[in-house]
Order: C-alpha cells, then sequence, then structure tokens
C-alpha cells in the first residue's frame, strides 16, 4: 500500500473509532506506523478486524513494541539507559493512566492508555508486562519451564488478556482467558524458536535449558552452531520437540476463537495460522534457525488472509442486519 494510502485507510479507522482529539489522533496514528512497520503478520490479521477496532489492538502493539526496543536496542530506544527508560516509561503509563499525562509523554503512552480506559483493562497486566521487560535487562537465560512462564506470562500472556476485551466474546470473559493467555504463550514460543539465533547475539537464550539438555544441547553448542554456521543434529532434535510442544500450545488456546464475537474471529484465526505457519518454515527449513530467519512467504500470507477477510466482511454484514432487525427500546412511559 502505497504512503497515501496507508494515511487515508489509518484516517478511516480513527474515524470509525471515534478519535477525534487531535494528539490521540496523533498518538494512535503512530501505533499504527509502528504495528505496520515492524508486526507485518499480526498487522496484516488485524486488518481482518472491523476498522473501529483496529486502532486498539495499534496502540497495545505500539506499547509493548517501544518497550521491547528499550530492552533489545539499548543504544537506541534505551538512550543508553534502558533501565531508565523502563522506569519512565512506567511512570509516564501510571501518569496516563490517571487521567493526567505528564507533559511530553509518548504516543505509545497516551494510545495505550486511552484504550485501557475505553475497555477498563486491568493496570496489573501492563505492571506485569513491564517486569518481564526488565527481566530482559539481568536475565540471560531459564533453567526450566517454571522459570520460563514468569517471564512469559509477562511478556506474552497479559497481551492476549490485553487483547480479548477489545475483540469480544460470546462468552464470559473469564471462560476466554486462559485460551487468550495460551495464545500469546504460543506466539511468544514460536518468536523464540524462529530467533533463537538473534536472541543469542543479545545474549540470551529464552529455551528451556532443562529442555535443552535432554536432547544434550547447551548454550555453548547453540553458540558453536551460530558461529561457525554448522548444524547439529542434537540441535535438530531438541528444536523438533519444541516446535512439537509449541504445536500443542496452539491447540489448547484454539477452543477459544470460537469464544470471539463473530467479528473478531477471523483475525485471530488468521494471526494463528501464519504464526503457526513459522513452525511449518522451521520445520521445512531442518530446524536451521540458527544461520538464518525463516519466515511465511508472502504467498501463503495472501493465502492466509484473502479468504480470511471475506469471511470477515460476512461476519461484518450478519452483524449489521441483526442490529437493523434488533427492535430499538420505545419511549419511556
Amino acid at each position: 500500500m502505497s504512503r497515501a494510502g496507508a494515511d487515508r485507510a489509518g484516517r478511516a479507522e480513527l474515524d470509525a473509532a471515534g478519535l477525534t482529539d487531535p494528539a490521540l489522533r496523533a498518538a494512535y496514528a503512530a501505533c499504527r506506523a509502528l504495528h505496520a512497520a515492524h508486526g507485518r503478520t499480526y498487522f496484516l490479521a488485524t486488518r481482518l478486524l472491523p476498522p473501529e477496532r483496529r486502532m486498539d489492538v495499534h496502540a497495545l502493539y505500539g506499547f509493548a513494541r517501544h518497550a521491547d526496543e528499550i530492552v533489545d536496542d539499548p543504544g537506541g530506544a534505551g538512550g543508553g539507559d534502558p533501565r531508565g527508560r523502563l522506569d519512565a516509561l512506567d511512570s509516564e503509563l501510571a501518569a496516563a493512566f490517571t487521567g493526567t499525562p505528564a507533559p511530553g509523554s509518548r504516543p505509545e503512552v497516551l494510545a495505550v492508555a486511552e484504550t485501557a480506559r475505553r475497555y477498563d483493562l486491568d493496570p496489573q497486566l501492563f505492571r506485569d508486562f513491564l517486569g518481564s521487560m526488565r527481566m530482559d535487562l539481568t536475565v540471560t537465560g531459564y533453567a526450566d519451564d517454571a522459570a520460563l512462564a514468569t517471564y512469559v506470562h509477562g511478556s506474552a500472556a497479559v497481551i492476549g488478556l490485553q487483547t480479548l476485551p477489545v475483540l469480544g466474546t460470546v462468552v464470559p470473559r473469564a471462560e476466554a482467558e486462559p485460551h487468550a493467555a495460551l495464545l500469546g504463550v504460543a506466539f511468544q514460543m514460536t518468536n523464540f524458536l524462529r530467533d533463537v539465533g538473534e536472541d543469542l547475539d543479545r545474549g540470551r537464550v529464552y529455551l528451556p535449558a532443562a529442555e535443552l539438555a535432554a536432547f544434550g544441547v547447551d548454550r555453548e553448542l547453540l553458540a558453536w552452531s551460530r558461529r561457525t554456521g554448522r548444524a547439529d543434529s542434537r540441535i535438530r532434535r531438541a528444536l523438533a520437540h519444541l516446535v512439537a510442544r509449541t504445536r500443542a500450545t496452539y491447540r489448547r488456546a484454539d477452543p477459544g476463537i470460537p469464544m470471539l464475537e463473530p467479528v473478531s474471529r477471523e483475525c485471530v484465526r488468521a494471526a494463528r495460522m501464519l504464526y503457526a505457519g513459522i513452525l511449518d518454515e522451521i520445520t521445512a527449513a531442518g530446524y536451521d534457525v540458527l544461520r538464518r530467519r525463516v519466515a511465511v512467504p508472502p504467498r501463503r500470507r495472501a493465502a492466509v488472509a484473502l479468504p480470511g477477510l471475506a469471511r470477515a466482511l460476512a461476519a461484518r454484514g450478519r452483524q449489521a442486519g441483526e442490529r437493523l432487525r434488533t427492535p430499538s427500546p420505545g419511549p419511556a412511559a
């Protein structure tokens, strides 16, 4: 899409969301641009949502992305002081949650605070998220699943829980929450498997050491493979095991999709298929993720998104028809 086309699409989403304040419109637009630039898979899936819901997803992504950049690029977004920047971000967010944002607050903070207000999101979800981001400043590996679970709760499960109210449910929200959290975890584990090499370059290993050790793999072997470009059958077997476990997490999350409002299901179904497609690409590459970064080919992305768009439009049409058929309440007697 051209820059002009993207700007028109963004304005249409802002209008559909009823956002009129110029500062908030600019903040949400900044989050949308960040999402489009860095979250291609998720951004594509978000296009299947009704326009009025997309900006809130952009805001949640934008805030998470900025915090992630602080810890992953300490000389850039972190300004050489990632802990200080995370603390400042936390303070900005706390002030924005009170309705009185600090002067000069980042657009990601202004937008996500407005989204939190619109959907009454629990501030603890954001505190847990920032807690996991702080872990990235000191923790370089995880001994086992239990150790990793604390990090993944804040870095991934809470993202599913934040997004769920935006998507809407046809069951009590508490019933859908475990599935939303699991889907967030599955997305995160997929990223860990795809990005093993890049994470090693940052000094981190997110794959549980106990799971790797069962196949004779440790950090040193991973680093050797990354450095030399040579494959190792032990690494392949360990990654195959973890890919299978991640596929099982997707299956455990799947019952949550029918619990969503019909107009949101195709977005989540597409995101799930595209992220799970990364696991397919890892498998097809012989689990060679230490020498290169696998990605879902554009043709497969289109094959998922286009039918999903048709179904999403049909769901919106049915929803609009139901609203027309629902009689308005008569005047009070």
